[in-house]
């Protein structure tokens, strides 16, 4: 191995090499990340993605250097945030590689964890078969994070590993397997500033975080929110809490913003193999079929006892999700 000190133990040889791979490019990445606009300005403008989302250069960078790396193994299939449609590499590889090559590439300039996102499922005979297809079928997922340290967070089905890069060697050194998230915490993850395009259910669920011990769940809670997808992840595998990324009444979001095949699906994978649960609002997100390679989904995922709270706000009577806060159902057994 180059990049990877160890190799996850059972795991296939061919599948631990394009993990290989994809760890070889974090970790450059991560060395001219920590450069800092010395030599180039990563948060640079690059025209646009497929979906009118701007585009920083490091985005392209990231992209382009992933595709090299990834050409030059057993994957047949490649389907980036990045790219208008599917890029096919190895006709005979056994793999399709779906990544977020650059998450959070909004906080490039203001020196906030950014990272990569992945998920690996077997390769199918077209790329539509390979990548619009429920999450559990996954192989693999994980990302990077290019933060204070530099980890590389993956499964493969069997829990969730850890592994950070020591600048000195440039290898990625397995730390262990990363703990259960806590089944609750106090801390919880959302834009507030679209409050008023959220939908009752929402809107309830987070009245009754504000009114703390005041509000029916009688405890007080902590907002956090990073505009990061990979940080807000590592943050809740770290210590618990919930993130909501739901849709709401805007032009372009009545789907919700997050991407399935390359986001929520590798995600949802990570969380659900460390004991959280991952939705759309209501259902697992693993059990969903995506029908575009860039469909959006909402996303909420977390500490499960969290999650599975938020599903029963979607159940309540309409007048009780717009009712005063001592008034809803579920507190009420």
């Amino acid at each position: 191995m180059k990049t990877l000190d160890q190799v996850p133990q059972g795991a296939e040889p061919a599948l631990v090499a394009e993990l290989d791979r994809l760890a070889s490019v974090a970790a450059e990445l991560a060395q001219r990340i920590a450069r800092g606009g010395i030599d180039e300005n990563l948060a640079g403008a690059a025209g646009t993605n497929t979906d009118g989302d701007a585009q920083k250069a490091l985005d392209v960078i990231a992209d382009e250097a992933f595709m090299a790396a990834l050409r030059e193994g057993d994957v047949r299939h490649y389907a980036s945030e990045e790219q208008d449609t599917v890029v096919t590499m190895n006709p005979k590889g056994q793999f399709a590689v779906a990544i977020d090559p650059l998450d959070g590439s909004s906080n490039i300039d203001t020196n906030v964890s950014i990272g990569t996102i992945f998920g690996i499922y077997p390769a199918a005979d077209t790329p539509e078969a390979s990548f619009l297809r429920p999450g559990r079928d996954l192989l693999a997922s994980g990302y990077a994070i290019f933060g204070p340290q530099c980890a590389l967070i993956v499964t493969l089905g069997d829990g969730v590993l850890k592994y950070v890069l020591d600048p000195q060697s440039g290898t990625f050194r397995l730390l262990g397997q990363v703990a259960e998230i806590a089944p609750d915490s106090n801390e919880y993850a959302i834009n507030t500033s679209n409050y008023r395009h959220w939908s009752k259910p929402i809107r309830a669920y987070i009245d009754d975080r504000v009114a703390g011990t005041e509000g029916p769940s009688g405890a007080d809670s902590n907002m956090r929110w990073i505009a990061s997808l990979v940080a807000e992840t590592h943050r809740i595998l770290t210590r618990g809490g919930i993130f909501l990324y739901p849709a709401d009444g805007r032009q372009g979001y009545g789907r919700g913003r997050l991407r399935y095949v390359y986001e929520c699906a590798p995600i949802a994978f990570l969380i659900e193999q460390a004991g959280g649960r991952a939705t759309d609002g209501q259902d697992p997100i693993l059990d969903a079929v995506p029908d575009t390679l860039h469909m959006r989904t909402p996303f909420v995922f977390g500490s499960s006892n969290k999650v599975a709270r938020v599903a029963t706000y979607h159940d309540l009577p309409d007048e009780e999700t717009s009712a005063l806060f001592g008034l809803r159902g579920l507190f009420r057994a």
